[in-house]
């Protein structure tokens, strides 16, 4: 079964946009990809049109960071500073949130993820829930089961529970989603848990993401044993020293950039952590709202690019974010590069918009699958409609998707692997149960938190 899809612009990100394109579909593969009046020489004569008009298709966009679990917690946490944000998350995650609160939660943020033209996510997790909901919703996605240990003499038994919990879940894996680790970052993990969980990801050819190279806080743990996190492990009577020059030199050190993890953030990097990233062909999400929203910096995105290192863009969780939508990202992304450089469009739209795609795709290995549109690729798709008067005139759709569409932009149809998961701007999965669930989640934990004396 093929279909043919016509549109007033086709990005397909390995080139130039074509002006009144077409995308072939045949069942879950892209077949053809070009200008609509060229089509008739590729699709059969009775494949049905789908024409979508004043619309942008291009690949799917690649969330290359998320928390889907979080997804509850939009709003919860404002004008905390890092270390207390940190803390309340994770009583309130663990004392007030239970599975069936985390389920919904990722499917609610998976809801929001595709209305907004993502069809791949980079998913760190506590609870594994987003997994479920991944598989659940026909997404593609890789969850990243996250470990914690900052006492070294729990690295056996926090291993332990990781390779138990991996083994169970990697039964569930599909052809869409996988399973992968993440030992947290090294406020939250010691030297020795980071390198046998990075020995047990190799063993196992395990995808890993770590947080690292973050805020100022955790540079200070990790060069000088000081800090707001070293002197939380010291009143829980953990030993605490200098480790390393930096947390990239670190992960250097323990045999963690040797398994080419997903490194989140990056926003404390000099010149030497960064070609130490590129040496062990490491990548990197960067992740430019939250970043600022919780004034860790402006990562040097463009030391990362002028190194090579595969880069995507993620939004982290909507606790930290408050919206999930890759077009904002890749429009903030080039305001904070013009900044950096002091020249104006030195990171182009079209440059964002490859970072939103290709760029999350090859930073999560998945380049030569998805990110572009190209014959043979898998035909995750989306289109956003580009009629309103706000967004028009377009003369370069790439600057209409960046600049003007952003933050407005919900998708009109959204495809993984050939089957529609958006369509007519209607999300296929009803929301309304897990809506409702959400609502009375939020009530209890606004009432905990009136109450609460943290």
């Amino acid at each position: 079964m093929e279909t043919l899809y016509t549109a007033d612009w086709v990005l397909p990100i390995s080139g130039a946009p074509i002006e009144h394109g077409a995308v072939l579909v045949r069942g879950d593969r892209i077949a053809w990809v070009g200008a609509a009046a060229q089509s008739a020489m590729h699709a059969h004569a009775d494949t049905p049109v789908q024409a979508l008009g004043a619309c942008a298709l291009m690949p799917g966009l690649v969330n290359a960071h998320s928390h889907l679990e979080l997804t509850g917690l939009r709003g919860f946490l404002e004008g905390l500073d890092f270390r207390e944000w940190l803390r309340t998350l994770t009583i309130v995650r663990r004392d007030l949130l239970s599975d069936a609160d985390l389920l919904d939660a990722s499917r609610a943020g998976i809801a929001e993820a595709l209305c907004h033209g993502i069809t791949t996510l980079a998913d760190c997790t506590d609870s594994a829930m987003p997994l479920t909901a991944m598989r659940e919703m026909g997404v593609r996605g890789i969850g990243y089961v996250e470990v914690f240990g900052p006492d070294p003499s729990l690295r056996d038994e926090s291993l332990a529970r990781l390779q138990q919990r991996v083994s169970t879940l990697r039964r569930l894996d599909t052809s869409l989603v996988r399973t992968g680790v993440s030992p947290h970052a090294p406020y939250t993990v010691s030297a020795p848990l980071f390198r046998a969980t990075a020995e047990y990801a190799r063993a196992e050819s395990l995808p890993m993401a770590v947080h690292v190279a973050e805020s100022a806080a955790e540079t200070a743990f990790v060069r000088d044993g000081a800090g707001p996190f070293a002197e939380r492990l010291r009143e829980r009577g953990i030993v605490v020293a200098a480790q390393a020059r930096s947390p990239i030199a670190l992960l250097e050190a323990t045999g963690v950039l040797a398994a080419q993890p997903l490194l989140i953030h990056v926003i404390r990097a000099d010149d030497e952590d960064v070609a130490r990233v590129a040496h062990h062909g490491a990548t990197i999400v960067h992740c430019p709202i939250s970043n600022a929203k919780l004034g860790h910096g402006v990562a040097p995105l463009d030391r990362m690019l002028a190194h090579g290192i595969a880069t995507g863009l993620g939004s982290d969780s909507v606790a930290s974010n408050d919206r999930m939508h890759l077009l904002d990202e890749a429009r903030m992304a080039t305001l904070l590069h013009a900044v950096r450089s002091g020249s104006p469009d030195s990171l182009t739209a079209h440059e964002a918009l490859v970072l939103a795609t290709h760029g999350g795709a090859r930073a999560l290995g998945l380049g030569d699958e998805v990110g572009t549109l190209e014959a043979g690729k898998a035909a995750d798709l989306v289109a956003f409609p580009l009629h309103a008067s706000a967004v028009q005139p377009v003369h370069d759709p790439a600057v209409a998707l960046v600049h003007a569409l952003a933050g407005g932009a919900v998708a009109s149809l959204v495809m993984v692997a050939g089957q529609p998961l958006v369509q007519g701007g209607v999300l296929r999965h009803a929301t309304g149960e897990w809506d409702g669930r959400q609502h009375v989640t939020a009530t209890r934990l606004r009432e905990w938190r009136r109450h609460s004396t943290l």
